[in-house]
């Protein structure tokens, strides 16, 4: 149980990725993190985009990214979604400039872009999005997983695997 005692945002959005949402909150339950759902609402019923829901425990307005450990931001088209709220770009650039761990998959990286995060930064994503990371000042590189510091992006479901193990290796620094 390795992270005991940590706290994690979940973002959450209407056609999230199922598994990039879904594995990543087991993965880090397994071992031993509190993660709360956190969308626009607390207590609304989130569809994954092949059906699987979510409840979010609490709204954007009720979380201060100062009491958390770290974040996620999950793939599919969620992140275009989440990217309008103000207070969605708040906890990602607290979370930025405390260096507290950020993990982004698949087209997550809008988030952080919006955020204006990621200049300088090395990252991966859907290589659909290539161009919006680079043109974002990020290098961006074809690999499962990308560790730059804090940062811990993903391309898609099948490097999930290597994206947690990363994440939680992230904690241990």
């Amino acid at each position: 149980m390795q992270l005991q005692n940590k706290k994690i945002i979940q973002l959450v959005s209407d056609e999230f990725e199922d598994l990039e949402l879904w594995y990543p909150v087991l993965r880090l339950r397994e071992e031993g993190a509190t993660v709360h759902i956190v969308g626009e609402k607390a207590g609304q019923q989130y569809i994954g985009k092949y059906g699987v829901p979510i409840v979010s425990d609490l709204s954007f307005q009720e979380v201060n990214p100062n009491e958390y450990d770290a974040i996620l931001v999950p793939g599919g088209w969620s992140p275009d979604k989440l990217r309008r709220y103000e207070e969605v770009l708040n906890m990602v650039k607290v979370m930025d400039e405390q260096q507290k761990p950020i993990g982004q998959i698949c087209h997550a990286g809008w988030v952080l872009i919006s955020a204006k995060i990621l200049e300088g930064k090395k990252v991966t994503s859907t290589p659909g999005i290539k161009d919006d990371m680079t043109n974002a000042g990020a290098t961006w590189l074809d690999e499962p997983v990308v560790v730059d510091g804090h940062l811990v992006s993903s391309r898609r479901p099948p490097d999930l695997p290597d994206y947690m193990r990363e994440f939680i290796k992230v904690f241990a620094r």
